[in-house]
């Protein structure tokens, strides 16, 4: 894989002190691993607030021993550092103006115990993995953030995130019951080991000792006790768990528990074990609307979790948010202007048990006046439809806000009996300072609420405006009502200044004392939870300049990132975002930059052509957890468009207008290829190859040994299959890629796909009709991808009109064999043609008319992205259950990175993508399956068995009816 050359003039650049830091860690850590470069300095500057600091480094580091050094030569230099997980955290957590530490690779190993009742889970797995790996077991982890599919369990630990289910029952820290944690000077303490605790313990003992002292303190002070143990009733995350004071003696326990919510402040947690919690099969859903919040409140207090697993609270303003919104319940239109609404859930172990908290429900809220009569589904398509509207909330407020402005979600707790009254002060708040577009929604469970607003911090006025209207707030929760500042989402850089007016001077400094404990050179991410700047929420700002308008509704919380496959590479779609939208600035001032300024925007220029650009797959599985549902695929081929040039430009049209020549010279070339190969061998013609491709510069597409023979041109006397008159049609559109590339030397099948395809059509006992004038044919797939858009236009317009002609005006059906190319002739024809791709037209047409005898094996699948974006999933998975003893879809590998021909001429792509294929195969497999054929090629490199077209596998496994 290539690897990214750390200049040394950038090191030169930095501060004396991180020039020495360097120098100590690069013997411990690979220059690889080292980022001292502006472009990703940049894109790591930021996570899913809206605060923004730029670090001297980012380190990524992949194991304890790395972490333990950097921490060791940080305590030595006194030079701060911060840890990164997903860098989905929403008050500025995650950032850093010095060293930066970002897991990366080896910290995801997940270990469910005792039957699903203990998981241990490294802190790089994803919240919503580790439930994955619980369910067959019934069993879930208790955290349950909104975030769970993107945030980590780093993140999710420690900030306490809880979410619409747990409560504080159920949070990190009631179910915490072991912890790996790398202290300051990079002493280890595993609170599962008795050997680690005791050494521990005579290593550390004026930590031991000073934990023993706070206890003793607060225990004494019946005033304090009480005050923590009354704070904790409800959701809180301001500042440090000191009920773990209250609620332990050991001191070990202490420690442990403060872990919990204290941001990376306090330490590295390396590893945590939870004690899981139930996972019920059965679930039903209401939405139940009041007349006005104080109702919907009145109706929460008569809720219990006894018998309601969640209930979430939105106003007026957040049904009004999403009411236009397709597929939303047409009468949140008709709704009163102060309506307000309970979604609510209930779980249970039988059909029986469900339908009684159901009951128990309806009797609860018997005598609370309510618009509409309160009806349950158990249907899963009907109450996913409701949950989309609490989930559509916060997306809908960052679509429509104005360009330049920030999207900011608080996060506050108010005792459940000031529940009314506080949301209605919070209004009032809003209608005060002109906050006009606020919504209010959150875990009414919990008394627990967020309001979103926009906000624009450019202008000096208005980050008054965001003081004073946050001033009031922080008057209105802590001092009016006794509530959480900081509830679930951390206190962060944004509500550090205000955690000694929540608590009083009594507990801040309890805090204080905990954090000169614990980090006693105040080196572990300063700045967050204890920060005597009063300012500190106003400063470091994150911009938000026009860049285009593909992504400028962009709110960089990070969604995007697990989907991206050059996440482990270069760029994520947030981080090329982040870059674009620095030179978005710097070239706005371009006539007042220093000479500094000129540079760097040189620069970010030139290094975002290979980071940003080059290594972009276009795929656009982005937009699929995208909350605003941004393709920054898109924005790459726009930038693509442009920097094209005459000559590129030249060689499209050609392309285009002699298709039948361009892909015949490709044949040729794959044939000439294929005959060397054969000639000189495996080992050879891969060397051959990788010392060409190095010595020019890798201007030379990259060789494999699954590079793919010429294709066998399509017997055309063939197409009809000896099928008179059938009443099954079909119009089979062999793609210009199945066209060209037949298997490779290695495939088990060595027939081509459109001879595999014919062969399951017959046996399916479809007429077949086949293009004559196919070879000029192309779907503009190839010329999109590269931002050669008019020429994509043309091609794809020419091949609707033939479709259109070849399938009688589109009554006929047409199958695409190839699942990039059909996904966009669904995009640009859907309209007037019904286009299939292998998978669905399998699925849907050809099953029924065929009997399948599955084969005795374990296959490997692979979902292209273009299918997940069709939401072609389960389809894939019931026909690979249909044929197959056992299918393995790789948990890991989402887009495969081939991207066309970015296999070949960007391999490191796709090496990075499926880092992770061979070893999620498990050796078990022997041949595996997908529907795009350039996606096979990488797949079968990187998993080293044979991948093909899902229709081999059909082909293998029927016979005609």
């Amino acid at each position: 894989m290539k690897k990214l050359q750390l200049r040394i003039e950038d090191i030169k650049a930095l501060p004396s002190v991180y020039q020495q830091f360097y120098n100590e860690i690069s013997h411990d850590i690979p220059d690889d691993r080292i980022i001292a470069d502006p472009l990703r300095r940049i894109a790591y500057g930021t996570d899913g607030s809206f605060y923004r600091l730029i670090p001297k480094l980012v380190i990524k580091a992949k194991t304890c021993k790395e972490i333990t050094k950097l921490m060791e030569v940080a305590a030595k230099l006194k030079v701060p550092v911060t840890f990164r997980a997903a860098g989905t955290s929403l008050s500025g957590q995650a950032i850093s103006d010095s060293i930066l530490i970002y897991l990366y690779g080896n910290w995801s190993n997940c270990a469910v115990q005792e039957d699903g009742d203990i998981i241990k889970l490294e802190p790089g797995v994803i919240g919503a993995e580790a439930n994955r790996k619980l369910i067959k077991y019934s069993k879930k982890i208790g955290p349950d953030p909104a975030s769970i599919n993107h945030a980590m369990i780093g993140g999710i630990a420690a900030n306490n995130a809880s979410g619409m289910c747990c409560g504080i029952a159920d949070n990190s820290y009631k179910t915490v019951v072991h912890m790996k944690i790398i202290f300051w000077d990079g002493t280890i303490l595993d609170t599962s080991s008795q050997e680690s605790i005791q050494a521990f313990q005579s290593k550390h003992a004026d930590l031991i000792k000073e934990i023993e002292r706070i206890r003793d303190e607060i225990l004494a002070d019946i005033a304090l006790k009480e005050q923590i143990t009354h704070k904790f009733k409800i959701k809180n995350t301001t500042g440090y768990s000191i009920n773990a004071f209250v609620d332990f003696y050991d001191p070990i326990d202490i420690i442990k528990h403060l872990m919990i919510g204290s941001e990376g402040t306090l330490g590295f947690i390396a590893e945590i074990s939870y004690r899981t919690v139930r996972e019920f099969e059965h679930r039903a859903s209401a939405l139940v609307v009041f007349p006005d919040i104080e109702q919907a409140c009145k109706g929460v207090m008569r809720l219990e979790r006894d018998f309601v697993s969640a209930a979430e609270l939105m106003d007026r303003s957040s049904l009004r948010s999403v009411e236009n919104v397709e597929g939303m319940p047409p009468y949140l239109k008709d709704l009163n202007p102060k309506a307000s609404a309970l979604l609510i859930e209930v779980t249970g172990d039988s059909h029986q048990e469900l339908q009684q908290r159901i009951d128990q429900v309806k009797q609860a809220l018997s005598e609370i006046k309510t618009e509409l009569p309160i009806e349950f589904t158990d249907k899963k398509p009907e109450y996913q439809k409701l949950w989309n509207i609490r989930k559509g909330l916060f997306p809908a407020v960052g679509a429509m806000r104005k360009i330049g402005t920030t999207v900011i979600i608080e996060d506050v707790a108010f005792p459940m009996e000031n529940l009314a009254e506080s949301i209605l002060a919070l209004q009032d708040l809003f209608e005060k300072h002109g906050y006009h577009e606020a919504i209010i929604f959150g875990h009414a469970l919990d008394s627990n609420v967020h309001f979103v607003f926009t906000q624009d911090f450019g202008i000096d006025a208005e980050v008054e405006r965001y003081d004073l209207f946050m001033q009031e707030v922080c008057d209105l929760v802590a001092d009016k009502y006794g509530g959480s500042l900081k509830a679930e989402h951390g206190t962060g850089r944004n509500m550090a200044p205000f955690v000694e007016k929540e608590w009083g001077k009594k507990a801040y400094e309890m805090m204080v004392r905990i954090k000169s404990a614990f980090d006693p050179l105040a080196i572990i991410n300063p700045g967050v939870i204890i920060n005597d700047n009063p300012n500190a929420h106003l400063e470091h700002l994150k911009p938000l300049p026009a860049v285009h308008e593909i992504i400028d509704k962009c709110i960089e919380c990070g969604f995007c990132e697990v989907n991206c496959p050059s996440q482990n590479l270069t760029t994520t779609p947030r981080q090329r975002i982040t870059t674009r939208r620095m030179i978005a600035r710097l070239k706005s001032r371009e006539g007042k930059l220093s000479d500094s300024d000129k540079q760097m925007l040189e620069r970010l220029q030139a290094d975002y052509t290979y980071m940003g650009n080059q290594t972009c797959a276009v795929d656009g599985l982005c937009s699929t957890t995208c909350p605003v549902g941004i393709n920054t695929g898109s924005h790459t081929k726009v930038l693509r468009s442009y920097t094209v040039g005459r000559l590129g430009n030249r060689t499209s049209k050609l392309t285009a207008n002699n298709f039948k020549k361009t892909t015949s010279m490709i044949g040729v070339g794959l044939a000439t290829v294929n005959r060397i190969h054969s000639l000189v061998g495996t080992t050879t013609m891969g060397g051959i190859t990788r010392a060409t491709r190095r010595v020019s510069g890798d201007r030379i597409p990259l060789w494999s040994p699954w590079m793919p023979q010429k294709a066998k041109s399509i017997d055309s006397s063939i197409q009809k299959l000896d099928i008179k008159q059938s009443s099954k049609k079909v119009v089979y559109y062999p793609s210009c890629i199945s066209r060209t590339m037949g298997p490779a030397k290695g495939d088990i099948d060595q027939r081509s796909i459109p001879e595999v395809t014919l062969s399951v059509l017959n046996k399916a006992g479809f007429e077949v009709i086949i293009p004559e004038d196919r070879d000029n044919l192309c779907c503009g797939v190839p010329y999109e991808s590269k931002g050669f858009f008019e020429e994509a236009d043309a091609k794809s317009s020419e091949l609707e009109k033939h479709l259109l002609k070849y399938s009688n005006n589109g009554e006929i059906p047409v199958l695409c064999d190839t699942s990039p190319c059909t996904f966009r002739m669904q995009r640009v024809m859907g309209d007037n043609l019904k286009i299939y791709e292998p998978v669905e037209f399998i699925h849907d047409h050809l099953l029924e008319h065929l009997d399948i005898e599955p084969v005795d094996e374990t296959i490997a699948v692979h979902v292209t992205c273009s299918s997940i974006k069709m939401n072609l999933g389960p389809k894939f998975s019931a026909i690979a259950k249909a044929c197959a003893k056992e299918a393995i879809f790789p948990e890991k590998v989402r887009c495969c990175g081939f991207s066309g021909d970015k296999g070949f001429t960007t391999p490191e792509l796709n090496a990075s993508a499926l880092a992770t294929l061979k070893d999620s195969l498990e050796g078990r497999c022997t041949s595996g399956y997908s529907n795009s054929r350039t996606c096979e090629i990488g797949l079968s490199h990187h998993g080293e068995i044979s991948y093909q077209s899902i229709l081999y596998l059909i082909d293998r496994c029927a016979k005609a009816k």
